[in-house]
């Protein structure tokens, strides 16, 4: 492994060491704007968070509930670019020293071009690259050029991947595995459920030692004790964006993340 597939690999090893999961924070790229969705994210891994995932914002998601997307939406019409994403990685990876991904679905990269989004997210200190609607049979194209620039390439398993599939994934897939906890799109929910222990028990049962983090549903402390008692990983997105958007103003919402990073690292480390 070579640059900062190793970071993170490493991050997500000493988490372990420690007896404990990994905080995986996710927040869009461009929101509210982009210099204040940069500060939100280094305010995220203040707080406690391990791992940063940086949204591309899209038009059209089809992982992505509400909040997100109302997130999406106000970065979109501020105009946020695929370059304005490569700055948000570069200036929370530089300035805190930790692992930063982009999340994105496949449209905006095959526009862009493979080989220029793989060079520039590398280029930017990049960790990888999680990719929620690229099939694990169409994806050699994307593997060759992260791993020529040392990427993580991360695939999404849910309740409904049959074992073979989990099987296909693990072993094309590098970083961790993203195990959607359950089916639908993301957002807050009551309680993450068995069917994410489940799957997390299958998708350890190919063989593989990748590390698998589970997300969708995730939004305090008490739900990450109980997913972190399962998983190598506890990804949390919509109650970072809720809480941004629930803040009178951008100064605001930056300490509101950073707190909940707080509550959250509490709740991987069993201390809340």
């Amino acid at each position: 492994m070579s640059g900062n597939i190793q970071l993170l690999s490493d991050t997500l090893a000493a988490a372990r060491a420690e007896g404990r999961a990994a905080l995986i924070a996710y927040l869009p790229a461009g929101f509210p704007t982009v210099d204040g969705g940069i500060e939100a994210i280094k305010a995220v891994f203040d707080g406690g968070a391990d791992v940063v995932e940086v949204g591309l914002p899209h038009s059209d998601p089809v992982l992505d509930g509400p909040v997100i997307q109302t997130a999406d939406d106000i970065a979109l019409r501020g105009g946020v670019k695929i370059a304005d994403v490569m700055r948000t990685v570069r200036e929370a990876h530089e300035a805190t020293g930790k692992p930063v991904l982009v999340m994105t679905y496949w449209n905006p990269i095959d526009r862009y071009g493979v080989e220029r989004f793989t060079a520039e997210l590398a280029a930017a200190g990049g960790a990888g690259c999680i990719l929620p609607d690229l099939p694990v049979q169409e994806s050699a194209l994307w593997r060759e050029h992260a791993h020529k620039h040392g990427l993580a390439t991360v695939f999404v398993v849910a309740p409904s991947s049959k074992d073979e599939r989990l099987a296909r994934i693990t072993e094309a897939g590098s970083g961790f595995v993203y195990a959607a906890s359950l089916m639908g799109v993301t957002g807050t929910r009551a309680s993450v459920g068995a069917q994410a222990q489940d799957l997390v028990e299958r998708t350890r049962a190919t063989g593989s030692d990748l590390p698998v983090c589970v997300g969708l549903g995730v939004s305090d402390a008490r739900q990450a004790a109980e997913v972190a008692g399962f998983a190598d990983g506890v990804i949390v997105g919509s109650a970072f964006v809720k809480r941004m958007l629930d803040a009178p103003d951008d100064a605001a919402g930056v300490e509101a993340v950073r707190a909940l990073a707080g509550e959250l690292a509490k709740g991987v480390r069993g201390t809340a």
